[in-house]
């Protein structure tokens, strides 16, 4: 698992910041998601400031400074800037007071501009660096998208599960990525997976080789990032292991501290292994959706017993 962090420089360049005053400063790194508005500091309270934090002052931050005096306002900022902040973005395109630049060129704090409103700049960089900063985990294994769902096929090399999501595609499903997955978590119980961008929309197929997908199925027959709702294990069938027969027995499976629920499916020859894949994410559906058709027949039988009692 790698835990991230971001050179300023690319969140300059990601978020299309213009630049008032950088230095050097391509050893700032930016490894939280989180953004701070400096009212309160800019007010002169200072407890539990979260100076490691990107700062963003708008309009009622940049009102107030201009309400104070000359003296508390030079004051206030060099208080503020003091601090190891990362960076300061001035949103709307305001204009900068001279204060404010002399003390960030004192202090040599990087000092950037955006155009866009407050609210809709910091949910932005929010969402942005919450991407790029998320856990994140590269496994083998095939993605695919069937009916919606996002299933994570993994197995031995060579099990099949390259042709199983061929396939799938044929049968109208999307292919996410195939041999290497990256995973990243991006909620507490949310996981996306992705294709690295050097195999992104290829498939190797044992005999043929290196195929592309888009290129042969077209651009609907692919799908960037998916989310991962089910796992589905193959597996060689063991004549000496005894597979559940009625789906009672619920597995599951830990990636990057988030439970995904999983299917071991036996593999031997002769078995149809998408149209499996293909029915176990209805049934994944339907079970989301209230429905168990296991418990519900689990259920009849035990009505059934209770009659004859």
């Amino acid at each position: 698992m790698n835990l991230l962090s971001i050179p300023i420089e690319t969140l300059v360049e990601d978020l299309q910041l213009e630049v008032l005053y950088k230095d050097d400063c391509k050893y700032i790194n930016i490894s939280t998601s989180d953004v701070n508005r400096p009212g309160l500091q800019l007010a002169g309270f200072f407890d539990y400031f979260a100076y490691e934090r990107i700062q963003v002052i708008g309009r009622v931050e940049m009102t107030y400074l201009m309400s104070i005096d000359a003296k508390t306002r030079s004051e206030r900022l060099n208080d503020y800037f003091k601090y190891p902040i990362p960076c300061v973005i001035v949103s709307r395109g305001m204009d900068i007071p001279t204060e404010l630049m002399e003390i960030a060129q004192t202090y040599k704090r990087p000092l950037f501009r955006t155009h866009k409103s407050t609210t809709q700049f910091i949910n932005r960089t929010m969402n942005y660096l919450e991407s790029v900063l998320a856990p994140q985990i590269t496994r083998h294994g095939v993605l695919v998208d069937v009916y919606g769902v996002g299933i994570l096929l993994m197995g031995d090399s060579g099990i099949g599960k390259s042709e199983t999501a061929l396939e799938l595609v044929k049968r109208g499903h999307r292919l996410v990525a195939d041999d290497a997955v990256e995973i990243r978590r991006v909620t507490d119980n949310r996981l996306i997976g992705e294709a690295p961008d050097l195999i992104k929309h290829f498939m190797e197929v044992r005999g043929i080789g290196i195929i592309d997908i888009r290129a042969m199925y077209g651009a609907g027959a692919v799908i960037s990032t998916k989310s991962i709702d089910l796992v589905i294990a193959l597996e060689i069938w063991d004549n000496n292991k005894v597979y559940d027969r009625l789906g009672l027995v619920e597995e599951s499976m830990d990636i990057l501290d988030v439970t995904l629920p999983k299917i071991t499916i036996p593999v031997r020859p002769g078995r149809n292994l998408a149209i499996i894949v293909e029915v176990a994410a209805m049934n994944f559906r339907l079970k989301n959706s209230g429905y168990h058709a296991a418990q519900v027949l689990n259920q009849r039988l035990e009505n059934i017993i209770e009659q004859k009692q």
